[in-house]
């Protein structure tokens, strides 16, 4: 009765040996391996658990800074911007204004929010706009009190002089709450204002905070440990830049231990000397042991702490069935159990743990699936399955941060002023179009055009009635051309195109239309005001075999021909002119 008894527990495989042993070695060689297995499967779990927690650290630190980074970027770019810094040094200057709230327009409808402030040192004066234009009529909506406790925040901020500094921030006037972000405005050391975004902190916590993984908590602190996004919004330290430390709700209030406490502190110094390290270390949150993971966000000067209860990742009940069938073989043979266990047990162990040394290298579980469909098996599938999970979700990552840094890259080749291509992006796209061509000897059109007489247009008309004129003649160029051609501001007035395809006598036609089309209608300014604005064009037929200088030179000879010929008209350069000319195509172009 008693045999069938632990036939029935220990399973029927195991039945005929579990009473072959004396009873001394039962005790001796069960509890030995008992102890082996446990230890073993400890090692594995903690080993399963560090590279869980280091790949969530990382996970988590791409996740945030993927947010965060376009649009610390974008900020950084708007607290630069020449319209907002010379607004702010006038505040009162109408033009100033007009282009400042225009820029201001520009880079709410750039970020993700959609929305965006300003702050004018000398006034106090708060500009804010959303995404529902919701402040479009009357972006100005306050000024600031330095003897407010509610805009304290901008005080203190401006004392740092320069940067920009995210915060988790409660507007009570426009009953907002959003991670600011906040740039200082500053010239030569002394602060002008501050400009900046927010992004809601719902839709961050959500994105970025929240996760589906069971026992996972991601939390992001800033430098004293202040608590800025959490999956309880509750816990969340609104206003942590104005506090006193004693005042605010940290990340060390969240730990049990005093010695847990020191320990997170050493782990957060560590990350922020190292951010590509990884460290973790053991300690109880809210009364679970948790394994707490730091990374360091070192653009934004916040930490990432992710805090695992490996009990809930990992489920240590998949191996009970492991460790009685281990326990049965042991109870058979002392000797049967050291073969047994060394080649059932522990060599198949030994292959996931090189499993996941390869994940945790980076690579994938450089391992062959476990045949077998026992519970390591299970697991082995599950190891490899994981790796496969981890790498694809690596490579999505890297695939969305590639993704933004092209659209960011995009951006950088763009002229601000007419939104067509920089120069920077006409070298790269005349690069691309040499690197194309199939045929050295096939030609194509390269022209300079320049707006006639354009400092006439500012001084009689004004800066900002010149941007218009700029911008109308980027616009009807690009119309008049095809989808092929390249058109783009080179600076200041002056355009540069590139026909493709095109003889001596193509490009004549095509310049002369271009010359045709701005003369016959004049340009409407914003105020009604019409401007006859005409061009001159320098053009010139290149090969494949001629460079970018070269042929900017030569389109320059022909440029500076067309100009002392009176203006307004077309000019051809011709390769087969006297070497006078040819010298002055070698020369450097001037840009006239």
């Amino acid at each position: 009765m008693l045999r069938s008894l632990a036939g029935r527990i220990v399973g029927d495989t195991l039945r005929t040996r579990v009473f072959s042993l004396a009873l001394a070695v039962v005790i001796v060689v069960g509890a030995a391996g008992w102890l082996a297995f446990s230890h073993i499967i400890n090692h594995l779990t903690g080993q399963f658990g560090a590279m869980i927690a280091e790949r969530q650290v990382q996970y988590d630190r791409h996740r945030g800074m993927a947010v965060l980074n376009a649009e610390l970027a974008l900020a950084e770019s708007f607290s630069r911007a020449p319209a907002i810094v010379a607004w702010f040094k006038d505040e009162n200057d109408p033009d100033l204004k007009a282009r400042g709230l225009a820029d201001m327009e520009h880079y709410r409808s750039a970020f993700a929010d959609g929305s965006v402030f300003l702050v004018v040192n000398g006034s106090g004066n708060y500009y804010f706009n959303d995404a529902q234009q919701s402040y479009a009529a009357n972006p100005l909506s306050y000024t600031l009190d330095p003897e407010l406790e509610r805009d304290s925040w901008y005080y203190a901020t401006r004392e740092r002089r320069e940067g920009c500094y995210p915060n988790v921030n409660v507007d009570d006037v426009l009953k907002v709450t959003k991670v600011w972000i906040n740039c200082l405005v500053s010239e030569n050391g002394r602060v002008l204002g501050m400009v900046g975004t927010g992004l809601d902190l719902s839709g961050f916590i959500r994105d970025v905070v929240e996760l589906p993984g069971r026992g996972i908590e991601s939390i992001f602190v800033d430098q004293s440990g202040a608590v800025q996004a959490h999956p309880d919004a509750s816990l969340v330290d609104f206003r942590s830049i104005t506090k006193e430390m004693a005042e605010k709700q940290t990340i060390f209030a969240l730990v049990d231990t005093a010695e847990g406490q020191r320990v997170l502190r050493a782990l957060m110094d560590a990350a922020r000397e190292d951010p590509n390290a990884f460290i973790s270390a053991p300690m109880s949150m809210g009364g679970v042991e948790r394994l707490v993971g730091v990374g360091y966000l070192d653009h934004i000067g916040w930490y990432n702490v992710t805090a695992m209860d490996l009990g809930a990742i990992i489920d240590r009940k998949v191996f009970w069935p492991v460790a009685a069938g281990t326990i049965g073989v042991l109870l058979s043979v002392a000797l049967v159990l050291c073969i047994m266990f060394r080649v059932v047990v522990l060599g198949r162990l030994e292959r996931v743990e090189a499993g996941l040394r390869s994940m945790r290298e980076g690579r994938r579980a450089s391992m062959a699936p476990d045949p077998s469909n026992d519970e390591i098996g299970r697991l082995s599938h599950a190891v490899i399955e994981m790796s496969d999970a981890i790498t694809e979700a690596r490579l999505d990552l890297e695939g969305q941060v590639r993704q933004r840094t092209e659209v960011l890259q995009s951006l950088a080749n763009l002229d601000e002023l007419t939104k067509i291509h920089n120069r920077r992006g006409f070298e790269a796209r005349f690069a691309t179009q040499r690197r194309r061509a199939g045929d050295a000897q096939e030609t194509s059109g390269l022209m300079l055009v320049d707006i006639d007489h354009f400092k006439s247009i500012n001084d009689s008309a004004g800066h900002a009635a010149g941007d218009q004129v700029v911008i109308e003649v980027a616009r009807r160029l690009t119309a008049a051309l095809r989808r092929v051609d390249i058109c783009a501001r080179w600076g200041g007035d002056e355009f540069i195109v590139l026909v493709h395809g095109c003889t001596a006598e193509g490009l004549r036609r095509v310049a002369e239309a271009l010359g045709d089309m701005m003369r016959q209608k004049p340009i409407v300014l914003g105020s009604g005001e019409r401007i006859s604005a005409t061009i001159s064009i320098g053009a010139t037929v290149i090969t494949g075999e001629d460079t970018l200088d070269v042929a900017i030179g030569m389109a320059d000879a022909a440029l500076y021909s067309a100009k002392d010929g009176g203006r307004d008209r077309a000019v051809v350069f011709d390769r087969e002119a006297t070497r006078s000319i040819a010298d002055e195509v070698l020369r450097p172009a001037s840009g006239q």
